[in-house]
């Protein structure tokens, strides 16, 4: 090793439920890479992430704040430069920083979460950006490329912040098109050989610096097209089974209808075929993590690596009449799975319940990483929140995991067309949160108690206990944590208003340009 700092490898699987992996219960053999990985290592049992959709809880994985705080809660949000993200950071101390993204919402969207990566590869576009080391393409086919990406980047935010070009895209004449062929999943198995090839390139060229790469999988959201081995391994009951095939062609077409809540509930075939369809995809995006997993293994690259596995946010499927990611803080959305690996850290099953928010303080604490944060603030306590105090059960700061589900405008929108009396029914437009304090979990919807669920006993949360008299105690507090957690917090998406003292500051410690 010709560096003394570790390595870090951020794998985010996009909208993957806990639930659906096997090492959490699930009787499908969903998750064989992923269970074997946090077999040998650190597997989280109570990992909860601190927003219901990708946007602000990548912000907050790469910020270490809550999205109140951090304000990229929309399509449409930039993230404040007084903000320096996890890569800026990493970059600043001497790590070479990079990304294989196949998620558009992060790759593409204008939210300023691509800041600090020296190489950001986006596999989610008509024309993927493959490094140029591992890729060999003629000198004609990469001019093209360069000219041809600005204007797919502008199409992809002009239609994700126009209310009436977004409400279109979803119509089911244009999903199959635009699902295809911007390759809006990304394309996993290359991200996945890309990165092997980078890695392996970075080591023979002498690895300098240590390497931060962020890879995000994208195969587990909608619209689910697995491969027909995958899913007659996963749901053979399905083989030969037209009525699920069309219900499944339908479901996938209907873009308006990924986000948006029943009006009827689904029957129970359809339900069963929705589940099936997920977890096959869940299952061949497994394999491919399993080939990376195996080259860090056999390689040696895991003895100077730190590699942290975990879900953004889950998915709905009907569950307490939702469907997608964009209104609730249900435990299918904010309950994750996650693992990691940290050199000379002994395997362990971590049970306390903690927020992936923290994964920004722990990789800059093991990074040894010096930072321009403000030290009056307790969201910049690195030391503190490093998960490598509940690791090794020296944990002193009382950290709530908090989660909160800011409402996608533009998808309120495409309901409101849609449906205009159910978002009004189910409060569409309001903020949610939730805190957790040991097996208790408090909901919010605005100002009001939604529900009180005992997670332990209820993980399926079907038994509101906020009506019960003996409860009020126990909501009170709870109620009390979650005003102190939005008490201080201020939209900082805006950059209109920034300090130009501070920015003097962060640019000349390297952070801003």
């Amino acid at each position: 090793m010709a560096h003394t700092k570790p390595n870090v490898l951020l794998i985010i699987l996009d909208t993957l439920r806990r639930d659906r992996l096997s090492i959490y219960g699930n009787p499908r053999p969903t998750s064989p890479a992923f269970d074997a990985f946090a077999d040998d290592h650190l597997l989280f049992q109570r990992a909860v992430a601190p927003a219901q959709w990708t946007v602000p809880a990548h912000t907050s994985m790469f910020t270490g704040i809550y999205p109140g705080a951090h304000g990229v809660t929309q399509s449409n949000s930039v993230l404040n430069e007084l903000h320096p993200t996890l890569a800026e950071i990493l970059r600043a101390n001497g790590y070479h920083t990079t990304a294989f993204c196949n998620n558009p919402l992060i790759s593409v969207l204008n939210h300023g979460l691509t800041r600090g990566f020296e190489s950001f590869h986006n596999y989610a576009t008509a024309i993927p950006y493959r490094p140029e080391a591992v890729i060999q393409r003629p000198a004609a086919r990469r001019a093209f490329d360069k000219w041809f990406r600005p204007y797919a980047r502008k199409m992809g935010n002009l239609f994700a912040q126009n209310d009436d070009w977004f409400r279109l895209a979803l119509h089911p004449v244009f999903v199959p098109i635009w699902t295809r062929y911007i390759n809006f999943k990304g394309h996993t198995a290359d991200s996945i050989s890309d990165l092997i090839a980078y890695w392996k390139a970075h080591q023979a060229g002498g690895a300098a610096q240590p390497m931060f790469a962020f890879v995000n999988l994208m195969g587990a959201h909608l619209p689910y097209h697995p491969p027909q081995d995958w899913l007659t391994k996963i749901a053979p009951e399905l083989k030969g089974d037209r009525r699920a095939f069309a219900f499944i062609n339908q479901f996938n077409a209907d873009g308006a209808g990924w986000e948006s809540p029943s009006e009827q509930p689904l029957e129970d075939w359809q339900h069963h075929a929705l589940n099936a369809f997920y977890e096959a995809e869940i299952a061949y995006q497994d394999s491919q993590l399993g080939r990376l997993l195996d080259f860090l293994k056999t390689s040696g690259t895991l003895d100077d690596t730190v590699v942290i596995i975990a879900a953004d946010h889950g998915e709905m499927h009907g569950e307490h009449a939702f469907f997608g990611h964009a209104f609730t803080v249900y435990h299918e959305l904010v309950h994750v799975p996650m693992a990691m690996h940290i050199p000379d850290i002994p395997r362990s099953r971590v049970d306390a319940t903690i927020s992936t928010r923290r994964l920004f303080h722990t990789v800059l604490d093991l990074a040894q990483a010096q930072t321009p944060l403000d030290s009056n603030d307790a969201n910049a306590d690195v030391r503190g929140l490093s998960l490598l105090n509940v690791i090794t059960g020296s944990e002193r700061v009382n950290d709530p995991a908090f989660s909160e589900a800011f409402a996608p405008i533009t998808f309120v929108k495409v309901v409101e067309h849609r449906n205009r009396e159910i978002v009004d029914a189910l409060a569409l437009r309001e903020t949610r949160r939730s805190v957790y304090e040991g097996d208790y979990k408090l909901m919010l919807r605005g100002d009001r108690v939604e529900a009180l669920y005992h997670v332990s006993d209820d993980p399926d949360e079907q038994h509101d206990l906020s009506s019960a008299p003996h409860m009020q105690p126990i909501i009170s507090a709870l109620r009390a944590r979650i005003d102190g957690l939005i008490g201080g917090q201020q939209d900082d998406s805006s950059i209109s208003d920034v300090d130009e003292r501070v920015m003097d500051q962060l640019r000349a410690l390297g952070y801003v340009e």
